[in-house]
């Protein structure tokens, strides 16, 4: 035996042990028991019943009398006793057949098959494993465009916040620069037309001034024109009543006009005022005593708080009374003082 034969007896199955023994005991088995069976079986002859039968009619009829039995044989004298049979020696069991000793299967064979076997398995796990491999590739492939989609559809969805973000912000300082160039251009506005304003109003007051002056100083020369000519009248006492009386007003007609104003003067903090400053207003009547327009202020107390509060007491009075001769001049300055 080579070494060949001797690696392919290595792989062969074992010849089994103890056939021959365990198969004397079965056929030793089954013949003790038929032995037991035909032993312990009692055959008897089975006996025919008996079985009787009436006949019924659907009409009635007479029943036919029992027959007669005739009166039973005497007894048949009995047999001699046969002898017991002579027992017979029981045969001793054959000896069971020499077991067949089993050929040894072909090395060659078993290692063919076991090569067959192996090579078959080794053919289903190579399947299995590319079977789980295509479908571990398949999976991971799956997955992977899963990712790249997720992130593909990320990046979209922050490119697209990014740009709205971007425009609202675009929006915003639009709007911001377009509100703040419009307040801008609102306050520059609203600047220059104050300031025209203003200026208009210091024009219009200047020129107030201005023309209250003028008619200050020429309600001054008037005065002084005709202090003038009362001081160069002369006659009696009609002469001088006369150029006095077509002169100017009488010499109580300004006690007369202030007791008209005072009442409509309110001015609570006249005890603040250090002195009794006077604030000179250019005052026009009309026949009547009626204070046409606005009376102007020629000359301030000093005090802006005393020249607003007797503005408003004359333009309350709104009338003037008349004089002793009843005329009431068309133009004259009342000087206003907050004491008595």
């Amino acid at each position: 035996m080579n070494a060949a034969a001797a690696e392919r007896l290595e792989f062969a199955p074992p010849p089994p042990r103890g056939i021959g023994r365990a198969l004397a005991l079965a056929i030793l088995a089954h013949l003790l028991l038929l032995l037991a069976l035909i032993w312990g079986v009692h055959w008897r002859e089975s006996e025919n019943a008996a079985v009787e039968a009436e006949l019924w009619s659907s009409v009635p009829q007479q029943a036919a009398p029992r027959a007669t039995q005739p009166p039973p044989p005497p007894p048949a004298p009995a047999p001699k006793p046969t002898p017991a049979p002579t027992p017979q020696p029981t045969p001793a069991p054959a000896p069971p057949p020499p077991q067949a000793t089993p050929k040894l299967p072909n090395a060659d064979i078993a290692i063919e098959r076991e090569k067959k076997r192996l090579e078959k398995e080794k053919l289903e796990q190579q399947r299995l494993a590319a079977e789980n491999a295509a479908l571990q590739k398949k999976l991971a492939e799956q997955k992977r465009q899963q990712q790249l989609q997720a992130e593909a559809q990320a990046k979209a969805q922050a490119k697209a916040k990014a740009e709205a973000q971007a425009k609202a912000e675009a929006q915003a300082k639009a709007q911001a620069k377009a509100k703040a160039e419009a307040q801008a251009k609102a306050q520059a506005e609203a600047k220059a037309e104050a300031q025209a304003k203003t200026e208009a109003q210091a024009k219009a007051q200047a020129k107030e001034k201005a023309q209250a002056k003028a008619q200050a100083e020429k309600l001054r020369q008037q005065t002084l024109k005709n202090m003038m000519a009362m001081a160069n009248a002369t006659g009696g006492a009609t002469a001088q009543g006369s150029a006095q009386h077509s002169s100017g007003p009488s010499a109580g007609y300004g006690a007369r006009i202030a007791a008209a104003v005072r009442p409509n003067v309110v001015f609570p903090d006249v005890d603040l005022i250090s002195g009794n400053p006077a604030a000179s207003f250019d005052v026009r009547l009309a026949p009547d005593g009626t204070i046409v327009g606005t009376p102007t202020l020629v000359k301030s107390s000093g005090r802006p708080d005393w020249d607003d509060a007797a503005l408003r007491a004359l333009q309350k009075t709104e009338k003037l009374p008349r004089d002793i001769d009843g005329r009431v001049p068309p133009e004259m300055v009342i000087d206003l003082r907050p004491k008595r």
